[in-house]
């Protein structure tokens, strides 16, 4: 724990303390970024009506036909 003090107080003196801060906050906001773009990426995405597979459920076949007033094929 001793030795992450003396390397704080070295990079204090060589950088200063407004570079170090700025480095800090930047860091902070990459890190904010990427878990925002892998949160992004795994939140699962709806199928479109369209691409729905209804030949399997004649149920939903028929009640679009009800709905549309044509007959189903």
């Amino acid at each position: 724990m001793f030795e992450l003090l003396i390397i704080a107080v070295v990079l204090l003196l060589v950088f200063g303390a407004g570079k170090v801060r700025s480095v800090g906050s930047d860091l902070g906001a990459a890190v904010k970024g990427f878990r925002k773009g892998v949160k992004a990426a795994q939140a699962p995405k709806p199928a479109p009506p369209e691409s729905l597979p209804d030949a399997e459920f004649p149920e939903v076949l028929a009640a679009r036909s009800r709905r549309s007033g044509k007959p189903s094929a």
